[in-house]
């Protein structure tokens, strides 16, 4: 090789499921230049992939760097979100990480007082519970919940090696479980 030749080296973009993907797109402060792939149930959304979180099928072992998902995994039964959570452990490569955004349900009654203000409007207790908007879409209704400790213990027992749930402002859980 040639004193000064440039070396060329192709280098894939890390590639991010973005599962539960909703309208919205990825958060691209947190993931700026990676190849994101949009799963979602509900087909209107115009995701990459139809399908549940719950079911990952066609999706192999390690084929992901980071899942990210926010304000989606409530909408499933306790049991599919912990299946969902296998799955994100099942397709990402060792070193991965799956982020994941909930409703934080510590101290929150069902009521119909307003919690805090949204873009939406006011969101109350009961809209935190049971979900809000469900009338928009049957996809809306929340089945199942967290607080900071059995979210933790949701990544444990996915088999996430590493883990941090922090609450934050709004009422959210972000936690993070390494591969």
């Amino acid at each position: 090789m040639r004193s000064g030749a440039a070396l060329a080296v192709k280098v894939e973009p890390r590639r991010v499921l973005h599962a539960g993907c909703g309208r919205r797109e990825i958060d691209r402060d947190i993931f700026p230049d990676w190849a994101e792939t949009r799963l979602d149930i509900d087909p209107e959304c115009y995701p990459d992939m139809v399908g549940s979180m719950a079911n990952l099928d066609l999706i192999g072992d390690g084929e992901f760097d980071a899942v990210y998902t926010s304000h989606a995994l409530e909408h499933l039964n306790t049991h599919d979100a912990a299946q969902a959570l296998r799955e994100f452990h099942r397709i990402l490569k060792p070193g991965g990480f799956a982020l994941v955004i909930v409703p934080d349900l510590e101290g929150i009654e069902p009521t119909d007082v307003p919690v805090y203000e949204s873009p939406a409007g006011p969101i109350t207790g009961l809209d935190m519970i049971y979900g809000h908007n469900v009338r928009s879409s049957p996809w809306m209704q929340h089945r199942c919940g967290y607080i900071k400790s059995t979210l933790e213990r949701a990544f444990v027992a996915a088999g996430f090696v590493r883990h941090v749930v922090n609450r934050a402002s709004g009422h959210n859980l972000i936690g993070a479980g390494s591969k």
